[in-house]
């Protein structure tokens, strides 16, 4: 248990409160207690507590890179960094930047399109997308993650989004005038035509932390089919860890989870239950275990900084993906690329 002193060691007082708890199952303890008085003061906290808008949303100041979503995505973005470091609705921010996206859903459960700041991202040969399953799955990300799934408003937002899933289990692009939208060979899902893998991890993750469909049957068949990309990214290795505390950028629509996470991916798996009976599950914990440095730290290869989230993120998951939890796989093995080769005519 080399990395214990390591993270214990880390100047982030957020840090050291999830590896208590998560990784050494202490309950509120004095040293939790104490960690908690001073969590404020974690610059990944005070910082963006700081940038708050009068009306309870954070404007792209709060964050580095692009929100093509406006105000919405970027509250929902910091409020699935507060989430993460453990802030809930006990919190005064949590609490008005929730109040700032229930205030903006709209009757059906959904969030507006971002509007003109998505038009040339989202036009086509068919025109501009009337839905995309991100307009939601952002901001609900953002409340779950801050322990809102079952508030009334998320609970339609989660229904709203079902209602977009394609038959196979996936969720498209968006819709244009009744049309599909087209899938970009980086956005493509294996066994699935219409299926987007940004739009369906997007909606995964907001599955993945609800108490009762990170189980459900929709939650399973989506996660069986982001296992068919057996793909293996290092470069990627902690991405969305990096992305929620600051060190990478929060950037693009569309794109929003163009990287392959193999990190996220294993997140998701402990949530609604694969197992490691799977061989694609079994292949990714055995391939990630293996990339584990001496001292029992995983280094996070673009932002070296973000090394210590990565491995904290990496140990919960290692420690959950354990003994048998009924995971049924429907799907074969099927090598994958993004962008499959075409033979020459001549």
């Amino acid at each position: 248990m080399t990395w214990l002193p390591l993270l214990l060691a880390d100047a982030s007082p957020c840090l050291r409160i999830l590896v208590l708890r998560e990784l050494l199952n202490r309950g509120d303890d004095l040293e939790i207690k104490e960690l908690e008085g001073i969590r404020e003061t974690d610059s990944l906290v005070s910082d963006i507590l700081k940038l708050q808008a009068a009306d309870g949303s954070w404007g792209q100041e709060s964050i580095t890179g692009n929100a093509p979503g406006g105000a919405i995505q970027v509250t929902a973005q910091v409020l699935s960094r507060l989430g993460y470091l453990g802030f809930g609705a006990e919190h005064s921010s949590v609490r008005r930047g929730a109040g700032y996206l229930f205030d903006r859903q709209q009757a059906d459960g959904s969030w507006p399109l971002p509007g003109n700041a998505l038009d040339e991202e989202t036009r086509g040969a068919r025109g501009v997308y009337d839905m995309i399953p991100l307009q939601t799955a952002l901001p609900l990300r953002g409340l779950a993650y801050c322990g809102y799934v079952e508030d009334p408003g998320a609970e339609k937002a989660y229904e709203w989004l079902s209602a977009q899933k394609l038959e196979d289990g996936s969720w498209p692009s968006g819709t244009s005038h009744g049309n599909y939208g087209f899938v970009a060979g980086y956005r493509k899902l294996p066994h699935s035509r219409w299926g987007c893998r940004s739009n369906t991890t997007a909606v995964l993750t907001c599955l993945a932390l609800h108490p009762r469909r990170r189980n459900s049957p929709e939650a399973r068949q989506a996660l069986d089919l982001l296992l068919g990309r057996e793909t293996r990214e290092r470069h990627n290795l902690g991405f969305e860890v990096a992305r929620i505390i600051g060190a990478e950028a929060s950037t693009g629509f569309f794109t929003f989870h163009a990287r392959f996470d193999m990190a996220h991916i294993l997140d998701l798996c402990w949530r609604v239950g694969a197992s490691v009976g799977d061989g694609r599950v079994g292949d990714l914990v055995e391939y990630v275990k293996g990339l584990q440095g001496s001292y029992g730290l995983w280094e996070y290869l673009p932002r070296p900084q973000a090394g210590r989230w990565v491995t904290f993120d990496l140990l919960r998951s290692l420690s959950r993906l354990t003994g048998d939890t009924g995971w049924l796989t429907m799907e074969p093995r099927t090598p994958f690329r993004s962008y499959p080769g075409h033979k020459k005519r001549y």
